[in-house]
C-alpha cells in the first residue's frame, strides 16, 4: 500500500523551535504494509529514533514523533490514492 508522509519540524539541529512553518513542512510517499510500517520505514530510512508510541487512528493512519541529527519532527501517515510510475 501507498502512503503519504507529512513531515513536521518542530526543531533545528540546535534544539531550538523552527521559526518558519512554511520551511518546516516537507511530504514523502512511501510503499509499506501499514500505516506504523510507514513509520518505521521512513525513520529508519532518515536515521531517526521514534519517542514515544505510534498513535493509530481508523482508516490506515498514524502519526508519532521522530528525532535524529537534523531535529525533532512528526510524522503524519495517511493512504495514498496515487500509484508510484512504473520505472522505464
Amino acid at each position: 500500500m501507498r502512503f503519504n508522509i507529512e513531515q513536521r519540524h518542530l526543531t533545528d539541529p540546535n534544539g531550538r523551535p523552527v521559526s518558519s512553518a512554511a520551511a518546516a513542512v516537507s511530504f514523502h510517499a512511501i510503499e509499506a504494509e501499514s500505516a506504523s510500517e510507514a513509520i518505521v520505514g521512513f525513520a529508519s530510512e532518515h536515521r531517526g529514533e521514534i519517542i514515544g508510541d505510534i498513535m493509530k487512528f481508523p482508516g490506515f493512519q498514524a502519526v508519532a514523533t521522530v528525532r535524529n541529527t537534523e531535529g525533532v519532527y512528526t510524522l503524519q501517515v495517511a493512504p495514498s490514492s496515487q500509484k508510484f510510475a512504473p520505472l522505464t
